[in-house]
């Protein structure tokens, strides 16, 4: 007996703010759609953040179309809850068309669209949304199996608190945003942290007497189109910025309250780990970055002739102590935990659709793929630099949204 099959126009995998935000754009198009998700709504906002997490944009960057607005506090920073519990409510108050605890098997193509397979049943549909993010599978060495069973081994997005962790030294490896900030808190709980740094992002919390986001956005950084970079790989893999809701936080302010900072960890073996001499390169690069920013922003506000105080310290050399050692030996350290602070990698087994590049990434252009009908959205640097953030998904879903309505309009009603 043949199993039946559901059928909508539009597909979107995945109910996170990329997938309500797209749902919310459709709905207002009067496009029949149906979004299927693993978890619940903003599952990961829900399960995989710890449990003091701010975000480091302000609230009045948070914001997705028709949603409520930042409240009395827009320069504030919501919990990473807080975040979750107001998706939860914009996808109710869109009647957000969301099938909760269905897990994605298999997308393939078919005629006139694109059949989706789940252990709940079976989809068809004209096009295909995949929202599934950019947090996907921890990305994590190979050589992490060589560490000692007596070594505790967390990822970031398990990581909940300092009390769930050994007793003893803890060793962060990556010093993005999750990095630097799980290396402040642990270290805040008394533990020794050393934290192994690579390519990194550093950002001033403040600038000129405003926060940082707020220069972004008027300068127009956050607007920068993905067809105007000359390195859109390298964009896209920027890391992200070495900020706390509460201030700048950077390697000198951590190792000035006593966290040690090592290069990259390149290899474990027998119990020696073993990191590079990257630091001071790679140091040089992310404030070079850092000076070309506040470059544009002092233009804009020479360009607009607006008011805003001198700030000659954001441009004093980044300086911190660069220890000499190259290795470490587990059992002369404190070190009994290793957390992974190393970034994701997308997984996309499930999608039987050839558009993956050698480094299985989605291709597109700007969320189009070369697949008609197969669209993706929620990826960094998606159709601008703002695509990272909540309000910057918001407005890529609302093109995305016409895109997919003129992929539509020329679409044989057979899915």
């Amino acid at each position: 007996m043949e199993t039946a099959v559901s059928r909508t126009d539009v597909l979107i995998i995945g109910a996170g703010p990329a997938g309500l935000a797209v749902s919310h754009a459709l709905t207002l198009a009067g496009i029949d759609h149906v979004l299927l998700e693993r978890g619940r709504i903003a599952e990961s906002w829900l399960s995989q953040r710890w449990n003091s997490l701010r975000l480091i944009t302000p609230n009045w960057l948070n914001r997705l179309p028709g949603m409520l607005g930042p409240g009395t506090d827009p320069g504030g920073f919501m919990p990473a809850r807080e975040l979750a519990f107001r998706l939860g409510a914009y996808g109710a108050a869109n009647n957000a068309p969301v099938r909760e605890g269905v897990t994605v098997q298999r997308v393939a193509a078919c005629d006139g669209g694109y059949q989706v397979h789940a252990p709940q049943g079976d989809w068809r549909a004209r096009a295909v949304v995949i929202a599934t993010g950019a947090c996907g599978v921890p990305r994590v060495p190979a050589f992490s199996h060589a560490l000692p069973p007596r070594v505790q081994q967390v990822w970031s997005s398990g990581y909940r608190h300092p009390g769930q962790l050994a007793e003893g030294g803890v060793l962060v490896v990556g010093a993005s945003a999750s990095g630097v900030q799980i290396a402040r808190e642990v270290h805040a709980s008394g533990r020794p942290v050393t934290l192994a740094v690579g390519t990194h992002s550093r950002m001033l919390r403040h600038y000129r007497g405003r926060d940082i986001f707020a220069w972004l956005d008027a300068a127009g950084v956050l607007d920068d189109g993905w067809t105007k970079v000359s390195d859109l790989a390298a964009a896209r893999a920027q890391p992200s910025m070495q900020l706390a809701h509460d201030g700048t936080l950077d390697l000198a302010g951590l190792q000035a309250d006593g966290v040690a900072l090592m290069g990259r960890l390149l290899v474990v073996d027998e119990g020696r780990l073993r990191f590079g001499d990257n630091l001071a390169a790679d140091s040089a690069l992310s404030e070079a970055r850092l000076l070309r920013t506040l470059d544009r922003i002092d233009a804009h506000i020479a360009m607009q002739g607006i008011a805003a105080p001198a700030d000659p310290a954001a441009r004093r050399p980044h300086r911190y102590r660069i220890g000499m050692a190259d290795e470490l030996v587990l059992d002369r350290t404190p070190i009994r935990t290793v957390i992974w602070a190393t970034g994701f990698r997308r997984d996309y087994a499930w999608l039987h659709v050839p558009v993956l590049d050698p480094r299985g990434e989605i291709v597109h252009a700007g969320g189009v793929t070369p697949a008609p009908g197969l669209f993706v959205i929620g990826l960094p640097f998606l159709q601008r630099r703002s695509s990272t953030f909540i309000a910057g998904i918001g407005r890529d879903a609302t093109q995305l949204a016409a895109a997919i309505a003129a992929h539509l309009a020329h679409c044989p009603q057979t899915a």
